[in-house]
C-alpha cells in the first residue's frame, strides 16, 4: 500500500512565515551595519576605513576585519569594564552603549579581511619556526600549537579564540608580550599566559611573523 503524505495548510503557512521573518531579520542585520559604519567613525583613524588595521613601527592597530561580531563585542565590553586594559580603547569603548557596542562589532565582521601589507622581511628559519609553532607546537617545551585553541588554520573558533591568521606582525608581538609579562590577564581560561610563559624572545618573533604571513578568514557573519 502506498501512502501519500499529506502537507497540512498549517505547515505552508508556519514556514512561509519563518521565510518572512528570516527576510526581516536580514534586513535588520543590514541595518545595523549602517548603523555600525556611523557608529564607528572614531575607530577608522587607528583600525582603518577597511577595518584592516595599521601597523608601524612605534605602534600597532589590530585587523578587526572579518573577526566574529561576538568576539569583537565581547572585547568592546572588556576593554569599557576595565577587564582589558588600554590607556587607548577605553575613552573609545566607554563612549558606547551596549547597542552601538553590537552595532560596531557587526559592521566590522562584515567588512572583508586583508592580509597586511608586507612592511618587515622574515628570515625562512624564522617562518620554518613559526610555522611549527602554530601548527604542531613544541612539545619538548610543552608549548601547544595555536590551532589547538585557534581552530583550523589558525582562523578562529568563536568569541573566545579570535582568528589570529593575517593580523599585524607587531600586534600579535605585542599581545604574546602582555601575555607573558601579566600585563593582559582577560583570558578566562589562562591559557595563553600559561603558553606565553614557555616562549622566548626568538619564539614570540617567529610565530608572530608566519602567522601574518597567512591568509585571514572572513567571519561567517559576513557571509
Amino acid at each position: 500500500m502506498t501512502h501519500t503524505k499529506t502537507i497540512k495548510p498549517s505547515l505552508v503557512i508556519a514556514t512561509a512565515l519563518s521565510l518572512a521573518c528570516l527576510a526581516g531579520v536580514a534586513k535588520a542585520d543590514d541595518e545595523q551595519i549602517q548603523r555600525g559604519k556611523a557608529a564607528a567613525g572614531a575607530c577608522v583613524a587607528c583600525h582603518q576605513a577597511d577595518g584592516n588595521g595599521l601597523s608601524q613601527e612605534a605602534t600597532s592597530w589590530p585587523r578587526l576585519a572579518g573577526l566574529p561580531a561576538a568576539y569583537l563585542d565581547a572585547q568592546l565590553h572588556a576593554f569599557k569594564s576595565g577587564e582589558r586594559e588600554s590607556a587607548e580603547m577605553k575613552p573609545f569603548a566607554t563612549m558606547l552603549d551596549d547597542d552601538q557596542i553590537a552595532d560596531v562589532s557587526a559592521y566590522f565582521s562584515s567588512l572583508p579581511a586583508k592580509l597586511p601589507a608586507a612592511t618587515e622581511t622574515f628570515s625562512d628559519e624564522t617562518l620554518a619556526r613559526g610555522e611549527q609553532l602554530a601548527l604542531s607546537g613544541d612539545w619538548n617545551r610543552y608549548i601547544m600549537p595555536c590551532i589547538s585553541c585557534h581552530g583550523p588554520a589558525n582562523q578562529g573558533v568563536g568569541e573566545t579564540f579570535p582568528g589570529i591568521a593575517g593580523q599585524h606582525y607587531a600586534y600579535l608581538s605585542q599581545q604574546l608580550h602582555s601575555w607573558k609579562d601579566g600585563k593582559r590577564t582577560d583570558d578566562p581560561l589562562d591559557l595563553m599566559h600559561a603558553v606565553s610563559k614557555r616562549l622566548d624572545e626568538s619564539d614570540m618573533d617567529a610565530v608572530s611573523a608566519w602567522l601574518s604571513t597567512q591568509q585571514p578568514a572572513s567571519s561567517p557573519d559576513s557571509e
